[in-house]
């Protein structure tokens, strides 16, 4: 079994990919067969996840080497970065609830008032309301969880950078 400094980048990349296609997965499973309905911060962080997913998928499937291992490393940090910081912004609306909520309007209200081709695109923000708690692990929520998953991915991002500086 290779030590983990000897994994090639195809399998880091392709472990990044199981990593955030189960994450989403689970996500999925926890709107339709559980209820929760999303917000508009929980559907961005979930776009971050999915530009992770197939940034990584590419990597996997060309195995990138030298710059272009960089390039596709960073490009998927910088989408970590994104999502972690609106799992932050998240965090701290949970931590600091606002005396209203600003998520938007549910969709009952958007089918009746709105025409579908303005309703389509809107049903991609989420109805949930952003500062509740519908969900936790071991005391953490949703979103804080979905920020240690982005610092994960960074930190593996990193890695993949800088250990190729130091192999040659």
């Amino acid at each position: 079994m290779n030590a983990p400094s000897q994994l090639s980048p195809r399998v880091v990349f392709l472990a990044l990919f199981a990593f955030c296609t189960g994450l989403l997965g689970y996500g999925l499973y926890l709107q339709h067969y559980q209820g929760l309905e999303p917000c508009p911060l929980c559907i961005l962080q979930r776009y971050a996840f999915v530009c992770i997913l197939l940034i990584a998928l590419l990597g996997g499937l060309v195995n990138p080497h030298g710059i272009l291992l960089k390039l596709w490393s960073g490009l998927i940090a910088v989408a970590a970065i994104a999502g972690g910081s609106v799992s932050i912004r998240q965090s701290w609306l949970q931590h600091n609830p606002p005396e209203v909520s600003t998520c938007g309007p549910d969709l009952n209200y958007m089918i009746s008032h709105f025409p579908l081709s303005d309703t389509l695109p809107k049903l991609f923000h989420g109805e949930g309301d952003c500062s509740k708690v519908d969900w936790s692990l071991l005391g953490l929520s949703m979103a804080e969880w979905a920020l240690v998953c982005f610092v994960l991915i960074v930190a593996v991002s990193i890695w993949q950078i800088v250990r190729r500086q130091h192999a040659r």
